[in-house]
């Protein structure tokens, strides 16, 4: 009699340590999956910011371009209307060479 209730005892203990793992373990498991939903997320959080400054920056490198573009046209506008003037400027000195003599 006195083994049955020595073996009910430990059998009882060893339930209740079983027992007590599961809820450690079940607890281990929420606070695991509650880290990966804060990892996730993070992540999210982290890819949505990476696209909002990739787009500015290619709306910024858009604009610069233009801007580029825009000066590179008034440049070359510039260099055209300088060589015309310097064509005139040597129909005009021709023109006065020929006078002169």
């Amino acid at each position: 009699m006195k083994k049955s209730l020595f073996a009910a005892a430990l059998m009882s203990l060893f339930l209740a340590a079983c027992g007590g793992a599961n809820d450690k373990a079940q607890d281990a498991a929420a606070k695991a999956s509650e880290a990966v939903s804060e990892a996730a997320t993070a992540a999210t959080e982290a890819a949505s910011e990476a696209k909002e400054a990739a787009v500015e920056a290619a709306s910024d490198a858009k604009e610069a371009v233009a801007e580029g573009a825009k000066d590179a046209s008034q440049a070359v506008a510039e260099a055209a209307s300088a060589a015309q003037a310097a064509d005139t400027a040597s129909a005009a000195a021709s023109a006065a060479d020929s006078a002169a003599k």
